[in-house]
């Protein structure tokens, strides 16, 4: 196995933050959307307990798929190409 490069490093580290950024992001909303109700209107305490199981649930598994989803996307994403291994030709398209 090839060792990485410090670009490459740092591209799997910003990856890796955005999709827990971002993944924390939607199950916020996720759970807003789903407990929310609780907070607008008067419930049993049971409908009340409901919704907000529902809601973490829901929440922790848009989590987790959102950052799989990212990070798989991430590792099927094209790489730059080598560069050329002829002398004197530096275009990539050459």
């Amino acid at each position: 196995m090839a060792r990485r490069t410090q670009a490459e490093r740092d591209a799997i580290t910003v990856e890796i933050g955005y999709a827990l950024l971002s993944a924390v992001l939607v199950a916020a909303l996720v759970f807003g959307g789903i407990a929310g109700p609780k907070l607008m209107f008067d419930m049993p305490y049971a409908v009340e307990r409901g919704l907000l199981v529902a809601g973490g649930v829901c929440a922790a598994l848009a989590f987790v798929l959102r950052v799989v989803t990212v990070l798989w996307r991430f590792s099927g994403a094209p790489r730059p190409p080598a560069q050329p291994s002829q002398p004197g030709r530096t275009k990539p398209d050459s």
